[in-house]
């Protein structure tokens, strides 16, 4: 359903009438992030802020509705609604005018205008006016956007979400986030979405998922990429070095004698969780030489004596 916001849409969302279906998306996904009551705990004001933001995208978003609200105005649901009971006068173009027969955002009383219309047509006008039903219509969808850190979407995560109920009241949906959970992934929790108008199916609601970066790892498909500090020592002579896994633990990488700077190694299964279930991808540790600091005599000496031997 609509929201009940009595601002113009496209100021809500800070876009332009002229605004493409993409920029009216990317601006409400800004927006819905900066509201999120996830990140905005206790704020009621940003809680407000965010089920306004939902409302204007449900209307925006869906092509019929926004040429209806184009048309109309915030009043394009009760217009629809009578067109859709069979009265004929709100279409565009009635009468050869090309436009609405009423300005709907001048915020005066729709029964007035129901009566300026049909007041002398059989006793529908006035007190007498027969009540009308309209055809079942199926809601529309939600979108609610949510952040994960990579961890969760290696482990899998649970979203609580505070929703407003048909009644006006509020009801908490419990979401799972499925482990290798892809930036981008929708889930979808059918029958969650607004609900139908006359007896139509509710809509659906899609979790839409964003993966934090992270500050260790990056993240390419299922595999992930790290560094490894290696010693000079170790890279030259060959040894074992311990590698960070997103579980949380570390690994013994075996380093074999002359490893150069920036060789990969690749630790197969210790990467992301494949969605399907089939197992996980792999982790690939690039190899990064630490050279020594603060050097004494005897290791300069050392090291001399080594360039002695090899001269560049």
């Amino acid at each position: 359903m609509a929201t009940s916001s009595t601002r113009n849409f496209y100021d809500v969302l800070g876009v332009p009438k002229t605004a493409s279906d993409k920029e009216i998306r990317a601006a409400y996904r800004r927006l819905a992030r900066k509201y999120h009551p996830d990140l905005n705990p206790g704020d009621k004001s940003a809680e407000a802020r965010f089920k306004e933001l939902q409302g204007t995208y449900d209307v925006l978003s869906d092509p019929e509705k926004r040429k209806k609200y184009d048309q109309f105005g915030p009043r394009w649901e009760e217009v629809e609604r009578m067109q859709q009971a069979g009265f004929g006068g709100f279409s565009p173009g009635a009468g050869g005018s090309g436009a609405p027969p009423f300005n709907f955002e001048d915020g005066g009383d729709f029964s007035d205008i129901f009566e300026g219309l049909f007041g002398g047509l059989g006793g529908l006008g006035g007190r007498n006016r027969t009540t009308y039903r309209t055809r079942p219509r199926p809601g529309t969808d939600l979108e609610y956007p949510t952040e994960v850190s990579l961890e969760e979407a290696f482990h899998g995560a649970v979203r609580v979400l505070d929703l407003a109920s048909p009644n006006g009241g509020r009801r908490r949906l419990e979401v799972k986030v499925p482990a290798g959970v892809q930036s981008g992934a929708r889930i979808r929790l059918a029958g969650e979405g607004n609900a139908g108008v006359g007896g139509g199916k509710p809509g659906d609601l899609y979790l839409t998922v964003t993966v934090r970066p992270h500050g260790t790892f990056e993240r390419k498909d299922d595999d992930l990429h790290t560094e490894v500090g290696v010693p000079l020592y170790t890279a030259l002579l060959g040894g074992e070095v311990r590698v960070p896994t997103i579980k949380g633990t570390r690994v013994a990488l075996k380093i074999p004698a002359d490893t150069q700077n920036g060789r990969v190694f690749r630790l197969t299964g210790l990467g992301m969780p494949h969605a399907n279930g089939s197992g996980n991808g792999d982790l690939y540790a690039r190899v990064k030489v630490n050279l020594p600091n603060d050097l004494s005599a005897r290791e300069r000496e050392l090291f001399d004596e080594l360039r002695r031997h090899r001269p560049e």
